[in-house]
């Protein structure tokens, strides 16, 4: 998504998109270890309609990259705004797999409050996030470049899409 947002809109554009990212992901990992992810991971429904919700939207998203024909970002074109891609990071299956996965892993009794746990693991994976999340967002700015070209924007667009297309695999 945010390859796809820096090579259709630049680098500029693209921060809404890459700060949505960042807080939708931060406060879901702030908000799992409080419980809320044992109550979503132990009902087999919700995580059922998760986890399939989940891949249709990987799915749709896969498929209006992979046809996209833009990448002029004087032409009105907009990358996913930041509402979209923090609403986002709460249906997409693979952030609430590793949102458990690090609650699991990094959170104990011995650590002290669950709060202030919780506050240093979202808080973390922010800081995180902005320097690894950046060089998506950049990767695609500079692809932008290069993809002048109708038929190389086109297999840049498809194999963007493929790849998203692809992490489905992960989760159903």
């Amino acid at each position: 998504m945010l390859t796809a947002a820096g090579a259709n809109a630049g680098v500029l554009r693209g921060l809404p998109c890459l700060l949505g990212v960042m807080v939708g992901m931060g406060l879901m990992m702030f908000l799992v270890p409080l419980g809320l992810g044992s109550i979503v991971l132990q009902n087999p429904l919700v995580l059922k309609a998760l986890h399939w919700g989940g891949a249709a939207v990987l799915l749709w998203m896969s498929w209006k990259i992979a046809t996209s024909s833009r990448i002029d970002s004087g032409s009105g074109a907009n990358p996913v705004g930041f509402v979209g891609a923090a609403v986002f990071q709460w249906i997409n299956p693979k952030s609430w797999l590793v949102s458990a996965s690090a609650a699991g892993t990094f959170l104990s009794a011995e650590g002290g409050s669950s709060i202030v746990q919780s506050v240093f693991l979202g808080g973390l994976f922010v800081v995180a996030a902005l320097p690894s999340c950046f060089l998506w967002l950049a990767f695609g700015a500079t692809a932008q470049r290069l993809l002048r070209h109708p038929r190389r924007l086109r297999v840049f667009n498809v194999a963007m899409g493929a790849l998203l297309a692809l992490s489905i695999v992960l989760i159903v």
